[in-house]
């Protein structure tokens, strides 16, 4: 009975980093365990835990798997061009070290594997790319700047 406590308890302070984070989806694994939490939306605050494996978690709450929610899209047309949005929360970087050139800069030429920025999340750098091919024509974050699920980056032209 103590360890469904504790396992409810662990559930529980998952859902307050979600909520915290504004992140919609959580998979957790740890040896045969397996837990996916998945919040219907930030204006909606229910969550449903769903145990895939076993119902009890025994893994702790910092870990990397947490930091990455399932990937927006990175690149959704619009109008005037693409967008390059953020997968993740987490802190945007414009280029590998603060002496560094940047990855992109207005004008740059993209293809879908070019690494535009990294953002770090949990100790963890996360490379991003274009996904798409064209030309950067904004940038709408600055260096060091937090970032959320699904901001948009970077505003492209199409080829």
């Amino acid at each position: 009975m103590a360890k469904e406590n504790n396992d409810l308890q662990k559930i529980k302070e998952l859902i307050e980093i979600m909520k915290a984070n504004d992140l919609l989806e959580v998979e957790i694994k740890h040896g045969e365990d397996k837990i996916f939490l998945k919040r219907t939306g930030p204006q909606q605050p229910a969550v449903t835990a769903v145990p895939i494996v076993a119902p009890a978690v025994s893994a702790p709450l910092a870990t990397a798997d947490m930091a990455v929610p399932a990937a927006a899209k990175p690149a959704v047309p619009i109008s005037s061009g693409l967008e390059i949005k953020s997968p993740l929360v987490g802190i945007f970087y414009s280029a590998p070290s603060p002496d560094s050139k940047p990855y992109v800069e207005i004008g740059t030429q993209v293809e879908s594997t070019t690494v535009v920025c990294v953002i770090e999340a949990m100790k963890v750098m996360n490379e991003i790319k274009a996904e798409v091919n064209g030309t950067i024509v904004e940038i709408l974050v600055n260096n060091g700047q937090a970032v959320e699920y699904g901001q948009v980056l970077f505003k492209v032209r199409p080829n």
